[in-house]
């Protein structure tokens, strides 16, 4: 199981360089990749060339570049760049976000989700193998057809170093999954449990082609009071599980309910929309949180990794602002 770090967004009044100064130490520690995000903050393209200045040989992962903020494109565009700028190093990860972003940031219809990731991800492999660019479907129409007439099929100018940059997808619905395993090269799972993923996502993760990599993410704390670490992420995960998305439509909280959390996640997203969001995080089971996060001393972290281990994960992704923490499960793992 390869070591990556996930850096995450700089929160609002951080800078980034303090999350590309610990992946700077994650390549030092012998890490595999770093994982830069972005929601409706600072970006995660300009964090990646940041990070590809400043290190040498670790990967460069988006997780995620988002789909409705990007043609295709542009998005091939930019991942032919960062890995020539990078020598190769570039893992080009791609999720749609949530109908809250996508419809109130964006400004996109959120639409059919399924279907337009595959045509962009189809559209971003072409365009990156320098094809001449002509796709017509439900989602993209390039050249617009209907358009000036002037629009004329392009190939890509650069010559990228490498035409089949690695693609993952960030999805979580088990439709979402499967296409995730048949037209990608990796998949990103969010909240990912030991413990139950086999049986929320299905046989498609015993059934992965060789070379596809699982890179779960999981929040690490380094901690000598279980109890105190546990509290410290409860907060996060009632954010996710009750507020990002509304009643009805939150893809985090389906997720849960598929770990067996349904009474704890019903809970905890009545009283998050209902603005109780600290009754809403001590309503987060201790449970759930021992499932899909590494929290206490270095002896139970290496404990649990053994459960990731034997997951069907083929990615670690730490995610920490501790560098102690990225310490202790290099020497752990690796």
């Amino acid at each position: 199981m390869r070591l990556g770090f996930y850096m995450g967004y700089a929160p609002p009044g951080t800078s980034p360089l303090e999350p590309i100064a610990l992946a700077q130490e994650a390549e030092r520690l012998g890490y595999d990749s770093a994982w830069a995000a972005e929601a409706w903050g600072t970006d995660c393209v300009t964090v990646l060339s940041w990070l590809g200045a400043t290190t040498e040989t670790i990967k460069l992962g988006s997780a995620i570049m988002q789909i409705p903020g990007r043609t295709p494109s542009n998005t091939a565009m930019t991942a032919a760049t960062l890995d020539l700028l990078s020598g190769g190093r570039f893992l080009l990860g791609l999720g749609t976000s949530g109908p809250q972003v996508v419809e109130g940031w964006h400004g996109e219809q959120w639409g059919k989700p399924l279907e337009k990731t595959r045509e962009y991800v189809e559209i971003v492999r072409r365009a990156l193998r320098r094809e001449l660019l002509e796709h017509h479907g439900a989602h993209y129409d390039i050249p617009v057809s209907n358009g000036t007439g002037l629009g004329k099929p392009l190939k890509l100018m650069a010559r990228p170093l490498r035409a089949d940059i690695p693609i993952y997808l960030a999805v979580m619905g088990p439709k979402a999954v499967a296409q995730a395993f048949e037209i990608a090269d990796g998949w990103l799972p969010i909240f990912w449990s030991p413990e139950g993923a086999r049986e929320a996502f299905g046989d498609v993760i015993g059934s992965a082609r060789e070379g596809f990599d699982i890179a779960a993410t999981a929040p690490v704390i380094l901690i000598d009071d279980v109890e105190a670490g546990r509290e410290f992420l409860k907060p996060y995960y009632a954010l996710y599980i009750g507020g990002m998305g509304a009643r009805g439509k939150n893809f985090y909280n389906d997720l849960a309910c598929r770990y067996g959390f349904e009474d704890a996640a019903r809970e905890i997203q009545d009283l998050y929309l209902d603005g109780h969001k600290r009754d809403a995080a001590a309503a987060v089971p201790d449970a759930f949180v021992d499932e899909v996060a590494l929290v206490g001393p270095k002896e139970r972290l290496a404990e649990r990794l053994e459960a990731w281990r034997e997951s069907g994960a083929t990615s670690l992704l730490v995610s920490t602002q501790q560098p102690e923490a990225l310490r202790a499960v290099a020497e752990i793992a690796l």
